[in-house]
């Protein structure tokens, strides 16, 4: 089998771990504090550092070149990648080459990096495996290869861990990448080396995938914005897909706009969804909102992250949305039991890949252990699949009836059950049973709106008394990507997040 038959048919969940630098163990006292930086207006168009929106019209008047950019961008990575390890490979030379010659997109010129769970041609992919290690892309992914027309310039792959199969980036082929905010703690995954790179402003923005909630577990983690479109909005893989399509790609950014200017210049627009408006604006009409901190399988959830949310909710009843208690209709311990059994299904779909592409036996010369785990899982359960697959495919209308009859608009939850626990508590060589428990504890919130096929998104509003990120998320319906973009057009203005920076930042 051929790598290019890997992203054709796709895992099930193809978008949401030895080595350790020894920079990663800084004292958190040394890297969790916020330094503060000049307002959020200053802060997109300074010199230091610019948003891709302002980067890309400062190339395009004359005022620095793209090859200006794309050198700055790679010191930036070289000055504080060995304090987060999130590179998974480097392109440079080919980045530098292509520095003024990319496509006349909206981005022409802008440095950026491409998940490893998806190919960029000429790059490396290794899926965040030691079983591709090696592995040049043939071909672009379709959501890169959107990029490529919009301009962008490669400066290389970020970390993913194995198959975007954990909520923590501590793979095994490229050891564990290291929170910006406070390097002894996890970025969050499965674009979590995306999120780490654009936290510590070496680029603006970097693709991310989403298949369980990993574009807005690192984006809350690591304090950056990240948008999870509608399934159907932007392209995914290529072919036929699984059974339900639950992961999605898009981008993790520091400003709404440059999120907004990638969805709509990648957007399918093939009839299911309205364009994307020309020129949002910020939310001008008020929304009912279902707010509550509970998990929906009832694990327990971090007292500083409901104070975050709590504080969160004022700030939208003091801008004027109705803010009522919400609770699922739905069994979230049934549906935790049949997502995991779904996301099983899709790490053994990934074993036999990685066996199949290697000639060797599936085993932990290739896989991690708890991909493993998961394929065990999946082999003494593939009796319940048919009746799985179909309980999941239902649940859409459950959730949306869950909205409508309770006339909200969009929900408002934590993202995850705590801020970013320490680096190796999620590694993927932890004990099956008890990396079970960490996951399911610490993903608690996102996964449902990866079966409904709905918007979501992680806005960063808040941090701890440590100084670590806690994300909001709210979430819409299928189709609700620009209201959920309005919305947060209205937050940035009204809680600006630009100004935030990590103790590791490359400015």
């Amino acid at each position: 089998m051929t790598l290019k038959q890997i992203s054709r048919r796709g895992v099930l969940l193809s978008a949401t771990a030895m080595a350790t630098l020894a920079a990663c163990k800084q004292s958190p006292q040394a890297q969790a504090a916020v330094t503060p930086a000049t307002d959020m207006a200053t802060a997109a168009t300074s010199p230091a550092w610019m948003d891709g929106t302002a980067m890309a019209a400062a190339i395009a008047s004359g005022q620095t070149t793209s090859l200006e950019q794309v050198n700055a961008a790679i010191a930036r990575a070289q000055s504080v990648n060995g304090q987060i390890n999130a590179i998974a490979s480097e392109i440079y030379d080919t980045a530098r080459a292509e520095a003024g010659h990319t496509p006349a997109g909206p981005f022409q010129g802008v440095p950026t990096f491409i998940k490893d769970l998806h190919d960029w041609k000429g790059a490396p992919t290794m899926y965040g495996s030691r079983a591709f290690k090696g592995h040049i892309a043939e071909t672009d992914s379709p959501l890169p290869a959107k990029w490529r027309a919009e301009g962008v310039v490669v400066l290389g792959k970020s970390t993913s861990p194995e198959m975007g199969l954990m909520a923590s980036t501590e793979p095994l082929v490229t050891g564990e990448t290291c929170n910006p905010w406070d390097t002894t703690r996890i970025v969050g995954g499965s674009s979590g080396g995306s999120a780490a790179l654009v936290a510590a402003r070496v680029v603006p923005f970097a693709h991310a995938s989403d298949g369980g909630g990993s574009i807005r577990i690192p984006a809350s983690t690591c304090g950056v914005f990240g948008l999870k479109p509608s399934r159907g909005q932007l392209p995914a893989q290529a072919g036929e897909g699984p059974p339900i399509d639950i992961s999605v790609q898009h981008a993790v950014t520091i400003s709404v706009r440059d999120s907004v200017s990638l969805f709509r210049d990648t957007q399918t627009n093939d009839g299911t969804f309205a364009p994307l408006a020309a020129n949002l604006q910020p939310l001008k009409r008020r929304l009912k909102i279902g707010f509550t901190t509970d998990a929906p399988a009832g694990t327990p959830v971090a007292p500083e992250t409901k104070a975050a949310l709590d504080d969160v909710a004022a700030l939208c009843g003091k801008l004027g949305h109705e803010i009522v208690a919400y609770k699922p209709t739905y069994s979230g311990q049934e549906f935790v039991d049949k997502f995991l059994l779904y996301w099983a299904a899709g790490a053994a779909d990934f074993a036999q890949q990685a066996s199949a592409y290697t000639g060797k036996p599936v085993g932990p010369d290739i896989v991690e252990p708890w991909t493993l785990g998961l394929t065990q899982m999946f082999m003494s359960r593939r009796d319940e699949m048919e009746a799985t697959v179909k309980w999941l495919k239902g649940f859409e209308a459950v959730y949306n009836a869950d909205l409508a009859d309770q006339g909200i608009d969009l929900l408002l939850t934590p993202v995850t059950g705590s801020p970013a626990v320490k680096l190796g508590e999620q590694a993927p060589t932890v004990a099956y049973d008890t990396l079970y428990e960490r996951v399911i504890t610490f993903a608690a919130f996102t996964a449902p709106m990866n079966v409904a096929g709905a918007a979501s998104m992680s806005v960063p509003l808040s941090w701890s008394p440590s100084g670590l990120p806690i994300g909001s998320m709210f979430s819409g319906k299928s189709g609700d990507d620009q209201l959920l973009f309005e919305l947060a057009l209205e937050l940035e203005a009204a809680r600006p997040w630009a100004d935030k920076l990590p103790g590791v930042v490359a400015l």
